[in-house]
């Protein structure tokens, strides 16, 4: 069953990490554990009892968004980090690396730009569709190359006379290669980039 998500935007300062996840992360409770509205703890919703497996969806410094079952019913809102036991010391930390490397990821894919680290999908989703692509599979694992044909728009200048003989001049773009761009994937990841400038032979 697909994990719902909170349709409330993210608090300033926290992280909803949802999206993140290939499958939900599951936290064990240390004790009763009451759950707050916001991140900052303001106003209680309920408590979750000692022992209950909850499933994260957000975190800030000190706090979690969680979603538990009490006896009331699911409740889904903030707890302290000291209230559960992480199934890895490092995934908290791990989680905010991601969410940081996701933004980078989208601003760089707004911009038509990539990097190396990406993936071949985020690479598609900014550059597009590629003009060639090929694989190639050894011991050292899989390779692929995606390659762009990069086309710049150049003027090209016209005169002409108007109805009453005086020369006119008008300006048309037109698409040109220029150059291209090879990506060189290893096991899906971006490890080089290279760019070719000029006209093809």
């Amino acid at each position: 069953v697909p994990q719902r998500k909170s349709m409330l935007p993210p608090e300033p300062g926290t992280v909803e990490v949802e999206h993140l996840l290939d499958k939900p992360v599951l936290l064990t409770l240390l004790r009763d554990t009451p759950v707050y509205r916001r991140s900052t703890r303001d106003l209680v919703l309920g408590t979750l009892p000692a022992g209950a497996k909850v499933s994260l969806a957000g975190l800030s410094h000190d706090a979690l968004r969680v979603r538990g079952r009490s006896r009331q019913g699911e409740l889904f809102g903030w707890i302290a980090k000291v209230d559960v036991v992480p199934p890895d010391p490092q995934l908290f930390t791990d989680l905010q690396k991601l969410h940081e490397r996701q933004q980078e990821v989208e601003a760089l894919i707004e911009a038509k730009q990539i990097a190396l680290g990406m993936t071949a999908d985020e690479v598609m989703a900014s550059l597009g569709k590629p003009d060639r692509q090929s694989s190639k599979l050894s011991t050292a694992g899989q390779q692929q190359v995606l390659e762009y044909v990069v086309y710049d728009r150049v003027p090209q200048y016209n005169t002409t006379l108007d109805s009453f003989g005086r020369p006119v001049q008008t300006v048309v773009y037109v698409k040109v290669e220029t150059g291209s761009l090879s990506v060189t994937l290893k096991d899906n990841v971006v490890e080089s980039i290279e760019e070719t400038k000029g006209n093809p032979l």
